[in-house]
Order: structure tokens, then sequence, then C-alpha cells
């Protein structure tokens, strides 16, 4: 059977997506369906069941050989579970068991979203020919994953590089992980519209006090508005720089909506990084927003499932 297609599973508290994906990144085949995330584990499923439906009678699924998914996590790669924080109904709950079953048994790579971002921007995106990088996602929360030695670093779990809960502040803020001055606590976007609001600033006439409007105001030299994009910058900085010395990364790339501030974000990133990237080692490494988009999720878990198929240690080879 010619076997040159994977599929992918894109999994998140928003919506499940999932694409038939050829051996270069290009997406042939797309389904989706709204995450019934407030729903028992069970009907949570049949979401993703659909979703795969929908991938199994088009005529392409016969080249399909395995499937790669990116979820939210925290994962168990070795496992085979996922409990998405997002996704109360699914604790330890064995997606990869179910993932194969509707799918006749093909072979399952899991790995987290940050993971799979990562992937896809190393194969397709702004690390590509980095060997040794950090991909972040800077939205509702943080998550992030790692290539070193120009491999795709996952993890005996599949969480490998989830910046968002390295402590950055000792007496900082509980984080509903459980530890305290997380990075996410502190830099992802609904922390930094809380710090905004804390501190005084006031939303306009529509009400809006996302962190999109916060950005919007920053960019319009709002004092407060500006200083909470500097706090997030400087947790950010500091928890790149603590990757880059432990692991000796090269580039770290940013995307997700907290991103999308551009300017606003990357510019006291980059001045806060020149702090506390000090050792000779890491002072060249070099930020910048990702590029892959929203299909980054289904690219990375389709980069997984390749890699299990070719029986390989690196992403997938360029075309």
């Amino acid at each position: 059977m010619h076997t040159d297609l994977v599929a992918a599973l894109d999994i998140g508290g928003t919506k499940i997506a999932g694409a038939l994906v050829d051996g270069d990144g290009r997406i042939l085949l797309r389904a989706q369906r709204a995450t019934p995330a407030q729903e028992d584990g069970d009907t949570v499923m049949r979401a993703v069941e659909e979703v795969l439906g929908e991938l199994t009678v088009s005529p392409l699924w016969g080249r399909a050989g395995a499937v790669g998914i990116g979820s939210a996590g925290p994962v168990d790669a070795s496992s085979g579970t996922v409990s998405p924080v997002n996704v109360p109904g699914w604790r330890d709950f064995p997606l990869v068991e179910g993932v194969r079953a509707a799918t006749g048994g093909l072979p399952v790579e899991l790995i987290g979203d940050g993971v799979a971002i990562t992937a896809a921007e190393h194969w397709q995106g702004a690390a590509r020919g980095h060997d040794n990088a950090l991909c972040m996602v800077v939205s509702t929360g943080v998550g992030g994953g790692l290539v070193l030695g120009g491999r795709l670093h996952a993890g005996p779990t599949g969480n490998a590089g989830h910046i968002g809960h390295i402590c950055v502040e000792l007496d900082g803020d509980p984080c509903p992980c459980g530890s305290r001055g997380c990075v996410e606590r502190i830099a992802s976007g609904p922390n930094i519209a809380r710090r905004a609001v804390e501190q005084g600033w006031l939303p306009g006439p529509d009400g809006d006090t996302s962190a999109a409007a916060v950005a919007a105001a920053a960019r319009d030299g709002d004092p407060v508005a500006v200083a909470s994009f500097a706090r997030a910058a400087k947790a950010l900085a500091a928890g790149i720089a603590a990757t880059a010395t432990l692991v000796e990364i090269d580039i770290a790339v940013i995307g997700g909506g907290v991103a999308k501030a551009g300017d606003v974000l990357f510019a006291p990133l980059r001045a806060a990084l020149r702090d506390y990237a000090t050792l000779s080692f890491v002072r060249r490494l070099s930020v910048v927003p990702a590029v892959m988009g929203t299909d980054a999720g289904l690219v990375g878990a389709a980069a997984a499932a390749l890699e299990g198929v070719r029986e390989a240690v690196p992403l997938p080879a360029e075309a």
C-alpha cells in the first residue's frame, strides 16, 4: 500500500482540527469540530471521532500511514493519555487508544501542542535551519517546545520545553499549576490584561479588557498598558534566558495571540533579554515572531507522525 500521507489532529479547548498532510507539509484535506470542553470525556472523544470520520471517508485515506496528535496538555506520550487543563472531562484519558481504534489500528504519535508548534516552526517556519531552538506560544497560556541538536526534543512524556511553568518570580502570585511566579502567571494574555486593570488601566467605550485591547492602548502610549507589557516581556526574557543558558539555544520563536502585539511585546522583550542573557554563549540569542499561523499545530502533529513512519529521530527532511 502506498502510504505517503499522515493524518494530523490539533486538539485544544476551543476546537478539534484534523487534516491529511503530505511529506512536504501540505494540507490536502481538513475537518474541524468545536471542542465540547465542558462535557464528559466520552462526548469530547466523539467529537474527535467525527473529525477523523471526515478524513477516513476520503479517497486519500488509504494513503495515510500514521496519525500525529498535538494536544493541549499535560499529555503523557508514554501512556498515551491526556489531561488538558481546559478540558476537565479528560483526565488521564486514553486518547491514543481511542484514535488508534477509530483509524483501524494506525500507529499514533502523541505530543503536547507546544511541542507540535515547535515541530512546525522548525520544519517549515521561523526556526528552520536552526539546530537549537525554543518555540513558544504566548496566548491564553504559555507553552513551548525544544529542538536540540537538530532534533525535536519532546521528552519522555511529550511535554519538554513547557516554559510557561518556569518560575521567574520567587515570591510571585500563585499559579494554577501549584507553583508561584510562573512565566504564564505573568505573561499570558489574561494575566497581562489582569495586571493592567489592577494597576488602573481603563478600557475604551467598548469595555474590551483583553490583552489585544491593552496592546492597542500601549501602542497609543498609555503608561499603565506599556508597563503591563513590559512586565510580561521581562518574565518571558527571564524564562528564555534561563532556557538558553541551560541548553544553548540560539533562537527563540514566539507565536500566539500575545505575539500579535508586535513591537509592543518584542521591543521590551529584546531589551530585557540583554539584561538576562549575559553569558558569552547566549548573548547572540535572537528572538523572532512565529510564521506558521493557525496551521502550526496540524503541521507539527504531522511532522511527529512522519518521524514515526520513517523510524528516524530527525524531523522530516526538506523537499
